[in-house]
């Protein structure tokens, strides 16, 4: 398949392994975050991080949606799911996320009226064929989700569906990597940036990492030989003194991002002044609202939330893991007390988390590295 296959190509991987290997011989040890979830998934699931050169250190960052959601905001969900003739529409990762003391599935098992839906449009379908009950929909996910929120919202608007709304949990992507740089003790050699996220908002935002950080940042597809010739290219401006903001994955990912889909944002929501993330507290201006155009359709203003701020158990480590400050299988309940079953952490949740990814594809791997020869 064109744009699949060639980047699935084992001659074109050994190659940039054998690349990679020769490079990082010349160079002290590097430590890489990878922003987006789909990254770390793809990570683990092919076997990369075994195949890089143990002078290479891959670090999963704040890039799963689902992951850096807080339990407060999922026991506002459930909250809002439990008052009487309201519908509450999500994705389907989203029922096992831990609240403080249930969760979405839970909250449905005794009585609440959760679907699972598979795009915003069909929770307003719901409304329209449902007029008695009021439906809501649990937005979340970066920037790449929001433009079908804002096209949800615009449709509600036109359609006049007044029993519909939005629970609106959509964050952005910058907000969380300048936290993560200036977090004390952390050290990063590079970024490989995200791939779906920047389908919408382009390579443009990235810049400050080598402006204000002077490291490099290279944007990069999904596939394995994506990833290799992505962490090549971080070696190779390393090698070079430079830092940069590189585009690997062009076929997909323009400059300039989508400006229909920027267009749409800008016509829809506003930023929230501060909003909680799992494992890094309150960041500025890191999250989505609906503008005042919208706010009727805002399930925050058409219902009581509790707004209560909730803690993580205090055997859970998602938070560090999501700042990348330890791996998965470090976490001390990993494997044992949290599993995909029994999530205790959000990283344990989601196909995109660290954890489920370590979970379901490395942790019958040996955590030494296995050397590749080129042929």
């Amino acid at each position: 398949m064109k744009f699949v296959s060639e980047f699935r190509d084992p001659e074109a991987a050994k190659a940039l392994i054998a690349d990679i290997t020769e490079q990082a011989a010349d160079q002290p040890p590097r430590k890489f975050m990878e922003a987006c979830g789909g990254h770390t998934h793809a990570i683990y699931r092919h076997g990369i991080e075994t195949l890089l050169p143990e002078s290479i250190e891959m670090v999963h960052g704040p890039g799963c949606p689902v992951c850096v959601i807080p339990m407060g905001r999922i026991d506002d969900a459930i909250a809002v799911a439990s008052i009487d003739k309201v519908t509450m529409c999500c994705f389907g990762d989203m029922l096992r996320v831990p609240g403080g003391t249930s969760t979405l599935l839970e909250a449905k098992a005794n009585g609440a009226d959760v679907r699972v839906v598979y795009s915003p449009l069909d929770a307003l379908a719901i409304a329209e064929q449902e007029p008695d009950r009021e439906v809501v929909f649990l937005a979340v996910g970066f920037e790449t989700t929001a433009p079908s929120t804002a096209v949800t919202a615009l449709q509600a608007r036109e359609r006049n569906v007044e029993n519909f709304s939005i629970f609106c949990n959509h964050v952005t992507i910058v907000p969380p990597m300048k936290a993560i740089l200036d977090s004390p003790g952390m050290s990063l050699d590079g970024f490989l940036g995200p791939g779906h996220v920047s389908t919408v908002i382009g390579t443009g935002p990235y810049e400050f990492v080598s402006r204000d950080y002077g490291l490099p940042l290279v944007t990069t597809g999904f596939e394995p030989v994506d990833i290799l010739q992505g962490v090549s290219m971080l070696l190779r401006q390393l090698s070079e003194g430079r830092a940069e903001v590189e585009n690997q994955y062009k076929r997909v990912v323009r400059d300039a991002g989508n400006p229909a889909a920027l267009k749409l944002l800008a016509q829809v929501f506003e930023l929230r002044p501060h909003f909680e993330w799992r494992g890094l507290g309150f960041i500025g201006q890191s999250a989505l609202a609906l503008n005042a155009d919208f706010a009727y359709f805002d399930a925050e203003k058409r219902f009581t939330v509790p707004g209560v701020q909730v803690a993580d158990p205090k055997a859970c480590q998602c938070g560090e893991v999501l700042k990348g400050a330890i791996r998965p299988w470090e976490c001390k309940v990993f494997g044992t007390a949290c599993t995909p079953e029994t999530p205790i952490g959000t990283c344990m949740v989601s196909s995109e988390g660290a954890c489920a990814a370590y979970f379901n594809y490395g942790r019958f791997r040996a955590k030494k590295r296995i050397p590749v020869r080129s042929t």
